[in-house]
């Protein structure tokens, strides 16, 4: 056996014996949001706007924009539902906030339909990865539709950053 091999079977038994996995060059690895932690998500973004004297709808999706949990509290407006879920899809597909975006919702791309730029959609970012979005819908102003959506996310986030 030579120095190469010997070095490189090494390092894979190394790598098999902590855990990780050797990937496969052609694929890649991604996190999504489970269904428990967007539950969470949801649930805590419905609290935090009922503190704030809000009913709003809200919605959670996976990195890919599909909805995993959608939430409507008891009076909040039906429209609330299409509003929050396109929050959160612009958000995702522009890994961004969707109140950095509102400049350009009068642009071509703002008039995609189904993508909303104004304020109340946050992506969730976990180790710089993007696993999923929150919009929020119902309250009198997107600053306070994204500071629901900001404090419901905030603990799940946490979470997750420290479980690795």
């Amino acid at each position: 056996m030579t120095i190469r091999m010997t070095i490189t079977l090494g390092l894979a038994g190394l790598l098999v014996g902590s855990g990780a996995a050797v990937a496969d060059p052609g694929t890649i690895t991604v996190k999504r949001l489970s269904l428990d932690a967007a539950l969470k998500v949801a649930q805590g973004t419905v609290h935090a706007c009922r503190a704030k004297g809000v009913q709003a709808g809200v919605t959670v999706v996976d990195r890919d924009g599909t909805p995993q949990v959608m939430l409507r509290d008891s009076l909040a407006p039906p429209i609330t539902e299409s509003i929050s879920r396109m929050k959160a899809v612009t958000a995702v597909n522009f890994s961004a906030r969707t109140s950095a975006l509102a400049q350009r919702a009068d642009t071509p791309i703002g008039r995609v339909p189904g993508l909303v730029m104004a304020a109340g959609g946050v992506p969730i970012e976990v180790g710089g990865a993007i696993i999923g979005g929150v919009g929020v819908s119902g309250a009198p102003d997107g600053k306070t539709d994204e500071e629901c959506a900001v404090l419901g996310a905030k603990p799940v986030i946490e979470d997750l950053e420290l479980g690795g």
